[in-house]
């Protein structure tokens, strides 16, 4: 790994425990107390923290991303989803489990796993895909480019997303760290998820439309 990626990851983890450190009690009460408006807070602050990081990534130096304010926002709408997501997957193979459609019923490991891998093969792709969508949307507008939904979805690098963001850290990190959540007492699955919050922002803020990832191609060529 390169120094320069080596240093950048490295601010993540340490940006990540320092926040633990510090809003663990904040997450814990107001987040359980109001669940829809912690989640909003918490990816608006903590995956914009990641989409920074990412494009520091991407684009081989530190700059604000493009459209910074809305990113964030878009963010914060995709926490309330997540939350009401969670409660959604976890009860749902509860009931399946209850009901003999899926086994190992009171199985703390079985019901992490299943909601994890039903949440991450179904809700993740398609939130993920509008994450894309809005973010290159938003960077063209940043540009001042006058662009239609057809010309954003042209913009994209789908052979790229597909492969990697869908293929790859879904099976390989999604699934796995969201099953480690739903293991979690429900009041430390907050805390675990914000951190997740700023992985999200990055994984997601490495990849970007074909110019810039031809561009950062032509760099490394």
């Amino acid at each position: 790994m390169k120094k320069d990626n080596l240093i950048s990851l490295s601010v993540v983890l340490f940006t990540s425990l320092i926040i633990y450190l510090i809003t663990r009690n904040f997450f814990l009460t107001f987040a359980a107390k109001y669940d829809l408006a912690g989640g909003f807070i918490k990816f608006f602050i903590l995956a914009t923290i990641g989409d920074f990081v990412g494009t520091r990534l991407r684009e081989k130096q530190w700059k604000i991303p493009k459209n910074i304010l809305l990113k964030a926002v878009v963010w914060g709408l995709i926490g309330i989803v997540i939350v009401l997501t969670f409660g959604i997957y976890y009860n749902g193979v509860i009931y399946l489990q209850k009901n003999n459609i899926l086994p190992f019923y009171e199985s703390t490991l079985a019901l992490a796993f299943f909601t994890s891998l039903l949440m991450n093969i179904s809700f993740a792709p398609t939130m993920m895909t509008f994450h894309r969508m809005t973010d290159t949307y938003l960077n063209l507008k940043y540009d001042k480019k006058k662009i239609t939904f057809l010309g954003t979805i042209n913009e994209i690098d789908w052979n790229q997303f597909i492969r990697v963001v869908i293929f790859r850290t879904i099976p390989f990190f999604w699934i796995p760290a969201h099953t480690i959540t739903f293991i979690l007492p429900t009041e430390y699955r907050i805390i675990f998820a914000a951190v997740l919050g700023i992985f999200l922002g990055l994984l997601l803020g490495l990849f970007g439309t074909k110019k810039e990832v031809e561009h950062v191609e032509e760099e490394v060529n």
